[in-house]
């Protein structure tokens, strides 16, 4: 699993009862069953299809999909169906997949995005560790480009005073590798993510790391972080506001302001219903090929080694993927 200090999957792992720390880099969980329960979904008659983003609470290229390929399996039963959907990463193994995506890309019902965080190698190595260094990530928007694929990078987390100077940098250089269109959020410090990432701001950035925090408070009407919908991913404020403008004159200036928004246009009507549908007894035969932590209960097992946490709770059905 990638350790990127920031990310705000982690206390998904708190709500398990595990570290969103450690466990949250080593103890990794795998919907071995997705691509079934998927098709089972869209089976359902009174099921509307609607752009489906790929990728977002956590990767969907995690390094573990290379043997899984549990994001491939669900790609396929997509494009089967002429589902529109998004992708979200900041891992080249996307290239992988261009046979299935540039396809989708071609009927108007597919797009990537990429992350980038910053163009500084050091400062990558330490924020997101076992990710795509940043020249990688930009040659990945450069092929899926080549292959006809709209690309648009994420921006994401800006963080203050650390990669907050390189904005229009990061914009410039994926504009140049083909990307058509670019958003942002600032950096987000729910209470599982706020100590770990001071710990790692005061190792590696010990000259300004207050600043960084006071920043943030700016940014936050005086707290660190504001979990308020509408704030918590552009802040408010004077700095928020600067950011912004920055920004938004950036993406105006480089003419990638005419890609917002292609996620959720993208035409349902194409859609048609999966052929084959499995059994919800052939999906939870799967299921329990591979020992895997349900959501509502059960024992997790992980990737990666390490036992197995107990647990008295009666297993609960397995979440379905909508």
């Amino acid at each position: 699993m990638r350790g990127c200090i920031y990310c705000f999957a982690r206390p998904s792992h708190s709500y398990l009862g595990l570290s969103p720390g450690l466990d949250f880099e080593s103890r990794l969980f795998a919907k071995v069953n997705a691509a079934d329960l998927l098709r089972r979904e869209l089976a359902k008659p009174g099921y509307v299809p609607e752009s489906i983003a790929i990728g977002v609470n956590t990767d969907a290229y995690q390094p573990c999909e290379r043997e899984r390929g549990i994001t491939r399996e669900v790609l396929q039963v997509l494009g089967e169906c002429n589902h529109p959907y998004g992708l979200i990463t900041k891992s080249a193994l996307i290239e992988r997949d261009i046979d299935l995506i540039a396809p989708m890309a071609e009927k108007g019902l597919a797009a990537a995005a990429i992350t980038l965080t910053t163009l500084d190698g050091e400062i990558a190595r330490t924020l997101e560790p076992r990710a795509a260094a940043p020249a990688r990530r930009l040659r990945a928007i450069r092929t899926l480009t080549e292959a006809g694929i709209p690309v648009s990078v994420s921006v994401a987390p800006i963080i203050p005073l650390i990669t907050e100077p390189e904005i229009e940098r990061i914009l410039e250089a994926a504009r140049d590798a083909g990307a058509v269109g670019a958003h942002y959020t600032v950096l987000r410090m729910p209470w599982e993510v706020n100590p770990l990432f001071h710990q790692w701001l005061y190792a590696h950035f010990p000259d300004r790391a207050q600043r960084v925090l006071n920043r943030m408070k700016d940014m936050h009407a005086g707290k660190e972080y504001d979990s308020d919908f509408g704030k918590r991913m552009s802040g408010e404020g004077v700095w928020a506001d600067l950011i912004r403008q920055r920004f938004t004159k950036a993406v105006k200036r480089l003419g990638m302001d005419g890609f917002n928004g292609r996620f959720s246009k993208m035409d349902g009507a194409q859609f048609r219903r999966p052929l084959v549908v499995p059994s919800a007894a052939a999906c939870q035969r799967r299921d329990e090929d591979v020992t895997q932590l349900d959501l509502f209960g059960g024992a997790p097992a992980v990737e990666g080694g390490g036992k197995p946490a107990s647990r008295k709770t009666k297993a609960s059905p397995q979440l379905d993927l909508f």
